[in-house]
């Protein structure tokens, strides 16, 4: 059976060759294949591979952008920590010199207080000295803050820490730093997606492509030995799935089935002796009877049971091996080859000791075999059936006598001798 493929073109085997497992039997072209499919995947594949190639070429881009912030932003991080230890330096002699300022003015400030003491000075001349050292003292905090806050930020930018306006465009670089860093990331797991679906898409295209290749050019082969009985469609002929090719049947398992009529199944049964005429075994022994229940062909077996004129029923009979009626005769098995097939042809099954009249369909083939016959020997020319009669009118003479003496014994043990043809 052909299995898929919408129409084709084959070339079959012919009947009656004999074929081994593997062997060729029909070769299949199709020149009208469907390649929607393998369109579609290829579009979806350029689109996949488009994708990557942007996704790509983006991630490089990020990537490109990603070194050149880094490198801004080690310059400034280095620009900006020899500007904190400058002004960490010009801090730290601030608070030198005013603290240099601030005991200045506190040895005024006492020398004026021990003159009030004495008198010898009044609180109008302190005042103002007590109001410049005190301003010296605050003056003192300011550049110790200034100074410590130099310390921290520049302990924070070691750190990776970026606080404080003097910070503001080292952290925004670093910020986009970090956005174009974590698009890059993305990039990389969408460019490992398409990756894999181009991949996919690749694997789907190569099997559609095998699979068109198999539809467009083909060899069908049987899996088993047998014998091609019928060949169901010709060499160029467009077939469609699902379509027979053609019949193979296995010669060692034939069988043959016996059609009867009701009234005759009395003289058969299970297990019964009989002899076949014209097959390829002798005899056999019934294995089962079947009644004809339908009108429509049993497809199960290589040839259906035929329609018969009227209700009837099956004898299935099994070549009988004891007898050595097998499927190989004895000069078969001297010369080492198999009998003829034999399946698919009208054989004659009798059973001993019985006188059965034949059914109608046996009657009626039997007459059409004699026709094809008188047609036949009426085809010859006229001078050679002179010959013929001529030749056997001398043969009748000549054994005329011999008979005459042995009639009245072959009439006497004819009843004696008769085997009853039950079907075919």
């Amino acid at each position: 059976m052909i299995r898929g493929g919408p129409e084709r073109t084959i070339g079959c085997a012919t009947p009656g060759r004999e074929v081994n497992a593997g062997d060729v039997v029909a070769h299949i072209s199709n020149a009208r294949l469907d390649r929607s499919t393998l369109i579609m995947l290829e579009q979806k594949s350029s689109d996949a591979r488009q994708k990557l190639v942007a996704t790509q070429e983006k991630r490089s881009s990020d990537l490109d952008y990603l070194t050149s912030l880094n490198a801004e932003i080690e310059g400034q991080l280095a620009q900006l920590k020899s500007q904190f230890k400058s002004q960490i330096e010009e801090l730290r002699a601030r608070v030198a010199e005013s603290d240099s300022l601030g005991g200045a003015k506190k040895a005024l400030v006492d020398r004026q207080t021990r003159m009030v003491e004495r008198n010898t000075a009044s609180m109008d001349m302190l005042n103002p000295t007590l109001k410049q050292y005190s301003a010296a003292l605050h003056n003192t905090d300011a550049e110790k803050a200034k100074f410590g806050q130099k310390i921290s930020q520049l302990d924070a930018l070691e750190k990776g820490i970026y606080v404080g306006d003097d910070l503001i465009p080292i952290a925004t670089l670093v910020q986009k730093r970090r956005d174009i860093d974590l698009d890059a990331k993305r990039l990389a797991i969408e460019e490992t997606e398409l990756s894999s679906q181009l991949a996919d898409q690749k694997g789907l295209i190569d099997a559609e492509r095998t699979r068109l290749d198999k539809l467009a050019a083909a060899e069908v082969r049987v899996s088993g030995r047998g014998m091609v009985l019928t060949v169901e469609a010709s060499r160029g002929r467009h077939v469609s799935a699902g379509d027979a090719l053609a019949s193979l049947v296995d010669c060692e398992q034939q069988f043959v089935v016996a059609i009867f009529s009701y009234r005759q199944g009395q003289n058969l049964a299970a297990g019964t002796h009989v002899r076949v005429d014209g097959a390829p075994f002798g005899s056999g022994i019934i294995t089962s009877l079947l009644p004809k229940t339908s009108d429509k062909l049993d497809e199960r077996y290589a040839v259906p049971f035929p329609q018969t004129e009227r209700r009837e029923m099956y004898a299935m009979v099994m070549p009988d091996q004891k007898n050595g009626d097998g499927l190989r005769t004895e000069s078969a098995e001297a010369a080492g080859q198999f009998s003829p097939c034999a399946v698919g042809k009208w054989v004659t099954v009798t059973r001993d000791n019985g006188v059965v009249v034949p059914s109608m369909s046996v009657a009626w083939r039997q007459l059409a075999a004699f026709v094809t016959s008188w047609e036949s020997a009426n085809a010859e020319p006229l001078h050679e059936r002179n010959r013929k009669a001529g030749l056997a009118r001398l043969s009748a003479k000549f054994r005329e006598a011999p008979q005459n003496r042995h009639t009245s014994a072959k009439w006497e043990d004819w009843p004696a001798r008769t085997e009853a043809v039950v079907s075919k």
